[in-house]
């Protein structure tokens, strides 16, 4: 994940929390101040309706449920305790079974009283009981005439005096005292519905916001990273952007283009060391492999002399070589080597190159396939290319190479194939290494100096095309080179487009 996005996502979630919390803090804040204000309501009726029935409590034993034309929003209902007399005080001071046996009765009573809808746990009776204030607050769902209710209820122990033939019987009641909750959690729930549609619409324009600015706070150091990764061993004179910016980025940018300049000094001493001594060395080993073969050509020497200045001039001649590659690899690090870049058919110059190659196949074989292409590239470099490539095939011991040439999305493809002993995957990340060697005795057998693919793929980039092995034990190597096609100013004469051809030369 990229910072863009991390920054993004740390923002967004760091709003949806507070937005979470805030929406959390500020219905649970609403709710509980709108229950209480209920219930003070509750208790205020309960004395408005205590204080109008006078304690005789005749209206609601007329009228044991429903709604009071006195208070029309308000719904009540009167349960008694049928058998029990004396005080809420004497009644507090039963034992549980008594108490039991009372639950029971008013259970019972309620039942009598034409089933009225609110009907009480023993767990509710039992708490009603024992509370000293002689009143609890719950919250019940109801089916009333017209359709389900949620109330908040108000319930009261009193001691009812109901009248019979005899007198007057002081019983115990329970009072229930409610409101309709449907108007309070309907407005919780809409502001529930508000607040997220709210905070969604928040949520998203903060992740919108936070991509956008991010994406600006970091443009400068994608700038900064382009640039960087523009530049190579061979482009160390370019510098990243510095912005005017006066923060972090800046400093980084100015830091890379500090590193970069002691990269260049060291690159550019490396190459001048390079350089200079590979020309110091060459005219010392010139003279060395000379005096050789003067000695081998115009003295009479013994055996054992003829062998020791044989291995002098040969050994003269790979160094020659090793210093002839090492100049070339600094002219081509240092760019003092500009190609010279001409039209070219593929098919011609690798039977070209099949003709010079002829007298070094021994019983090897090497043949021509593919496409006739037209490209544009240094004929002498490319040259130099293909023949190290068929060259490391012949030495790894293969028995048929095959250069083959074809067109690929607008641009020629080389690949030389052989069917040699293969190379280990382990390795082919490395070949392309300086001095780097998959058997260093064979290499150094057969006369390798580990530079030719350098040199290869030093030749291919500066061609601005690609170069790359692949290899299977046992069964063989491709070398693919792939370079770019560049448009001829004239049109091709028709007939003369792309034409199988195939040359095989046996040694």
């Amino acid at each position: 994940m990229t910072l863009r996005w991390r920054l993004t996502l740390i923002y967004t979630s760091l709003l949806a929390f507070l937005l979470a919390v805030v929406m959390v803090s500020v219905v649970g804040i609403l709710e509980r101040n709108l229950y209480a204000a209920v219930r003070n309501d509750l208790q205020q009726n309960l004395l408005q309706i205590t204080e109008i029935n006078n304690k005789t409590y005749l209206r609601l034993l007329l009228n044991l449920q429903g709604r009071d034309i006195v208070y029309p929003d308000v719904f009540y209902q009167l349960d008694t305790v049928l058998g029990i007399g004396g005080t809420l005080e004497q009644v507090r001071q039963l034992s549980g079974e008594d108490i039991v046996n009372a639950l029971d009765r008013v259970d019972a009573s309620a039942t009598l009283a034409n089933q009225p809808p609110i009907r009480l746990a023993a767990e509710d009776y039992r708490a009603l009981i024992s509370n000293p204030d002689n009143y609890i607050t719950v919250r019940r769902s109801i089916e009333l005439a017209d359709g389900p209710h949620t109330l908040m209820l108000l319930l009261s122990l009193a001691e009812i005096p109901l009248p019979t033939a005899s007198g007057t019987l002081n019983t115990l009641g329970i009072i229930y005292i409610g409101k309709d909750l449907g108007a309070i959690d309907d407005a919780i729930r809409r502001l529930q519905v508000i607040m997220w549609v709210v905070s969604l619409v928040a949520i998203v324009g903060m992740g919108a916001g936070s991509y956008i600015l991010s994406g600006r706070a970091l443009k400068p150091l994608r700038q900064v990273r382009d640039a960087a990764e523009e530049i190579s061993e061979k482009t160390l004179r370019r510098r990243v952007p510095e912005p005017n910016t006066a923060d972090e980025v800046a400093a980084l940018a100015k830091t890379l283009n500090r590193m970069l300049g002691r990269l260049e000094a060291s690159f550019e001493m490396q190459r001048r060391f390079t350089s200079d001594a590979s020309h110091e060395l060459r005219t010392p080993v010139t003279a060395i492999g000379g005096h050789a073969g003067y000695l081998l050509r115009r003295t009479q020497v013994t055996e054992q002399q003829a062998e020791s200045l044989n291995i002098i001039k040969n050994e003269s001649e790979r160094l020659s070589q090793l210093i002839s590659s090492l100049l070339e690899l600094a002219r081509a690090d240092s760019g003092g080597s500009p190609l010279q870049v001409q039209p070219m058919l593929a098919q011609p110059f690798l039977e070209d190159i099949l003709r010079e190659m002829r007298p070094l196949l021994g019983d090897s074989t090497l043949e021509v396939q593919g496409e006739e292409v037209d490209f544009h590239a240094d004929p002498s470099k490319l040259r130099q290319v293909v023949i190290n490539l068929v060259s490391n095939a012949l030495k790894a011991g293969a028995k048929h190479i095959t250069m083959r040439s074809s067109l690929e999305e607008g641009a020629v493809h080389f690949r030389i194939e052989d069917n040699g002993p293969g190379i280990p995957a382990e390795h082919l990340e490395k070949l392309f290494d300086r001095f780097y060697r998959v058997e260093e005795s064979r290499s150094r057998d057969v006369g390798g100096s580990g530079l030719g693919l350098s040199i290869a793929k030093s030749i291919v980039d500066a061609h601005g095309g690609r170069i790359w092995i692949e290899s299977s034990l046992g069964v063989g190597t491709t070398v693919h080179v792939l370079l770019p096609l560049e448009e001829k100013p004239a049109e091709k004469p028709a007939g003369k487009g792309r034409a199988e051809r195939r040359e095989r030369v046996e040694g």
